[in-house]
């Protein structure tokens, strides 16, 4: 596959919960060389309830690859000179359609949806003990609203069309790799109905140690393996692009968006972590070919299989639903910014947030608490609060989550992270990784090309057997300059905010009841 004295390029897909971007990176240097990016809009019928529309997700693809190959052309570039591409997507976000018409049979159900949580419930109270961490030995996951088999079961319980449809044999399901995928490759002309072991690892439906769909686990969810997609490594040829810009281009790479990140900070060694910055934060641990449950609340998931007959490697995670669409709460919602890029202006013109503490638990709360019932709260509110101060403690709010993490990940792995690879769009808030660096009391890594996540899925795509085009089993195959910040506040300083911080966590606990309550608290219960 290699070209006759021409640049070798790979093409990436980053299909996130707020955006769609096509990247295209050189194979050789993993220098940036150009990209298109669309917003996706996220729509919320009722209070929890977060879809997105599958075929803007779709055509935001479609834009963004016509978009960046004519900006590539414009660079003096041929179509020809792109000798893949890879795959990487938001995870867990279910999508489910029709075979034979093509047509999506309901939106996608975003990944932090809580109209599950009833499913939820049922599904807990029908294990031995009640327990959500029932099939983690089994899938690494506990059950919770965060993962696609809970929200499958629910658009079978729920939506006729597409119960339906998976009596008559016409439904897949896929996230959204798999929406893309089969999209990209012909559709109902023989389009490609697969995913990679990265994201079959965020279903509930995979088992983790033979990277098969699992009978069991089906047969809980009451599932049928009909409308799975076929499971494949991250790193191999799947088929071609049918149409377009890029027709007849192969598609080798496919990572869910926290595994690419991953592999784009060449994380490659166990022990090796990186954290991502995106509408939530996302921490994960190479734990090498060892699967490691978790006694700490994180997540065990498949980390990368470069090649079908390579070793999965493993990873530990450390999931936040809220992070950067707290910015994007404070911009849509309370209209305190204009654009995201504004809350690290206005954080800057307070030197602390006085006392404010903001816990975004507006999806309820993920690791280490797990915690649905829970609900956002700003707290130690004066008259002196102002706008600047909310928006510091949205900030802090994210850096005291990821603390949380680390703690869990060190007590998991025995072994203390010393510095922390940063990554994803909030990474280039300065402030925010200061902060970050100060509540973590260590080194905080960012660097300098932020797009690693696109980078992984082009580094997944390039290495595959056929295409060869890059070598990641080098040491120095793809070489990133980085900016380091340290901590610039007391061990002491740090450890009282974390307290105050954990203080505000519990009183966001348990809020979303099902009924009024009955007990009020008397005064003398609340003064005590």
């Amino acid at each position: 596959m290699a070209s006759h004295g021409g640049v070798e390029l790979v093409g990436a897909v980053d299909q996130g919960t707020s955006s769609t971007r096509f990247l295209i990176f050189n194979s050789r240097t993993a220098e940036l060389i150009t990209y298109h990016q669309t917003e996706i809009n996220q729509l919320c019928p009722h209070e929890g309830w977060v879809e997105e529309d599958p075929y803007e997700i779709l055509e935001s693809v479609k834009t963004c690859i016509e978009s960046a190959v004519n900006n590539l052309k414009g660079l003096g570039n041929g179509i020809s000179d792109i000798k893949c591409i890879g795959i990487t997507n938001q995870r867990e976000t279910t999508v489910v359609w029709d075979k034979v018409t093509g047509k999506p049979l309901y939106n996608a159900i975003v990944w932090l949806d809580l109209r599950t949580a009833s499913t939820v419930k049922n599904l807990i109270d029908k294990t031995p003990q009640k327990s959500k961490d029932y099939l983690r030995p089994y899938c690494g996951l506990p059950i919770t609203t965060y993962f696609s088999a809970v929200k499958l079961r629910w658009l079978l319980d729920n939506s006729e069309s597409v119960r339906k449809a998976v009596e008559e044999g016409r439904c897949l399901f896929g996230t959204v790799d798999s929406w893309i995928m089969w999209n990209l490759t012909g559709g109902v002309n023989g389009g490609q109905h697969l995913t990679d072991v990265t994201n079959a690892s965020r279903t509930m439906l995979m088992n983790l140690h033979t990277l098969k769909w699992d009978d069991f686990l089906c047969r809980f969810f009451d599932i049928p393996k009909s409308v799975l997609p076929e499971i494949r490594s991250s790193s191999e040829i799947y088929g071609s692009v049918a149409s377009g810009p890029l027709q007849g281009i192969p598609i080798s790479g496919i990572l869910g968006d926290q595994q690419a990140a991953l592999v784009g900070q060449t994380c490659f060694k166990t022990g090796q972590a990186k954290n991502t910055y995106g509408t939530g934060c996302f921490l994960l641990y190479n734990t090498g070919p060892e699967v490691i449950e978790s006694k700490n609340g994180l997540l065990t998931t498949v980390a990368y299989q470069f090649g079908p007959k390579r070793k999965a490697v493993y990873a530990l995670e450390g999931a936040i639903a809220i992070s950067g669409a707290c910015v994007r709460w404070l911009r849509d919602n309370l209209g305190i910014i204009k654009t995201s890029a504004e809350v690290e202006t206005l954080a800057q013109e307070v030197d602390s947030t006085h006392g404010c503490y903001f816990v975004p638990a507006f999806s309820g709360l993920f690791c280490p608490y797990w915690q649905d019932s829970a609900r956002g709260i700003l707290c130690g509110l004066s008259q002196f609060t102002t706008k600047h101060h909310i928006a510091r403690a949205a900030l802090e709010a994210v850096c005291f989550q990821t603390r949380e993490l680390l703690e869990a990940m060190n007590q998991d792995s025995g072994i203390p992270l010393t510095v922390l690879q940063v990554d994803g769009g909030m990474t280039c808030n300065n402030l925010l990784m200061q902060i970050q660096a100060d509540i973590l009391q260590i080194n905080v890594v960012r660097p300098s090309m932020p797009e690693t996540t696109a980078l992984g899925a082009a580094m997944a795509a390039g290495a595959a057997e056929g295409i060869n085009v890059w070598n990641i089993d080098k040491d120095d195959a793809t070489t990133i300059t980085t900016d380091v910040f340290t901590p610039s506040i007391s061990q002491s300083d740090c450890d009282v905010r974390y307290a105050r911080w954990k203080e505000a966590v519990l009183r966001s606990m348990n809020w979303q009841t099902d009924s009024a309550p009955t007990d009020v608290p008397s005064l003398s219960s609340v003064q005590q």
